[in-house]
């Protein structure tokens, strides 16, 4: 029976994890952040200016051959040349490009491929230069969503079927064209979305408290600005375990792993799926979550409780909370702030909370109150 159940969860849990990997937005400022904190954003710009160079010598030594496109040198030969020397000049000279037009300059490679290639009169040589398409593809595997890839993807299918069926309207062997089609298929189309998912799965296993499930400080790191900057009102909320050493130590820290695991679901489903819920170290847990200033205390309260609630084992917890709170509706001309005083300042009202006797809410509000003569409620 339970294997049956086991087999049953399998598709279930396969389903879930395409889900999130079709739905996950990829922080694409926090990878070009992150690559250029270890000094490997400017080899990255060399080595993707050097791809476009390459491109430009190609073109340049087959223009005039039975394989390159028509003229000596001719215009496809000319504008072939010319994209990837300026493709080159753009990766080498300049700042790495910004998100919009990451994607851009991706999708404009992608169409002059397909048109370069489409004009050389040996239409197996043409076929096969859709390789090429794998270039840009690992390029939005690394950088970009699963939709974006998708919609490369798609263009790469589209490409690939054409170039099979010019080989059959002019004369090729069906069997040759369906043979390459496959070939390209397996290469182009399928070959990059595959090599995503597992680069996907990688990426959020590191980002992952192995206990619990729920994201890591570095986690957290990278989808707490997102949330900072996409919100007007931001609830940040430090939990700390009163006494979780005592359980440590009375009841082994097999059952101490039991309670952490235990709230974490209970955050987890108590906080509702926009909060951002991590576990930063040891027995201390945050929830960063788009509530106003005058809900905030109610918030935390009612998490606070969720963690108390009575398990079904005799091990009880409570725990201390530090809220920290910015709402830009109260107070429109106040700066935003960042996400690394958001945490400090959950944190000293955490242990304003500890230093209380625990089992307590300390709210620290970073929004002035819009007469600042009045707290905001709450």
């Amino acid at each position: 029976m339970g294997d049956a159940a086991e087999t049953k969860g399998e598709p279930m849990n396969n389903v879930k994890t395409l889900r999130a990997w079709w739905n996950d937005p990829v922080d694409y400022r926090w990878l070009v952040r992150t690559l250029e904190a270890r000094s490997a954003l400017r080899p990255l710009k060399i080595l993707i200016g050097v791809a476009g160079a390459m491109i430009a010598v190609m073109g340049a030594v087959i223009t005039g051959t039975p394989v390159g496109p028509p003229g000596s040198p001719g215009i496809y030969s000319t504008v072939g040349v010319l994209s990837g020397t300026l493709w080159a000049l753009r990766w080498w000279l300049l700042p790495w490009p910004g998100k919009n037009e990451s994607v851009l300059l991706m999708a404009g490679a992608d169409v002059l491929f397909t048109l370069e290639f489409l004009q050389v009169p040996d239409r197996l040589f043409g076929a096969m230069g859709t390789v090429m398409l794998v270039v840009t593809g690992s390029y939005l595997g690394c950088f970009h969503s699963a939709r974006i890839l998708a919609a490369h993807s798609v263009w790469s299918l589209f490409a690939v079927t054409v170039f099979s069926v010019r080989i059959v309207t002019g004369g090729g062997d069906i069997r040759l064209a369906v043979a390459i089609a496959l070939l390209l298929f397996v290469s182009v189309v399928s070959s990059v979305p595959a090599l995503q998912i597992l680069y996907w799965l990688l990426r959020n296993e590191s980002l992952s408290d192995p206990l619990t499930g729920l994201l890591n400080r570095r986690g957290l790191e990278i989808r707490l600005p997102r949330l900072v900057d996409r919100d007007p009102a931001i609830c940040l909320m430090t939990f700390d375990l009163d006494r979780f050493k005592t359980v440590n130590d009375t009841w082994g820290h097999r059952v101490g792993d039991t309670v952490l695991v235990r709230t974490a679901q209970r955050l987890r489903d108590a906080a509702g799926e926009q909060a951002v819920v991590a576990r930063t170290g040891g027995e201390e847990f945050v929830v960063a979550t788009p509530v106003p200033a005058a809900s905030a205390r109610a918030e935390a309260e009612r998490l606070r409780v969720a963690v108390a609630e009575s398990p079904a084992t005799a091990v009880e917890i409570t725990a201390s909370v530090g809220v920290a709170v910015f709402d830009a509706t109260v107070c429109p001309q106040c700066p935003r702030p960042t996400p690394d005083r958001l945490l400090h300042s959950a944190d000293s009202a955490m242990y304003r909370a500890k230093q209380s006797g625990g089992n307590l809410v300390v709210v620290d509000v970073l929004t002035p109150p819009r007469d600042h003569t009045h707290p905001v409620p709450g």
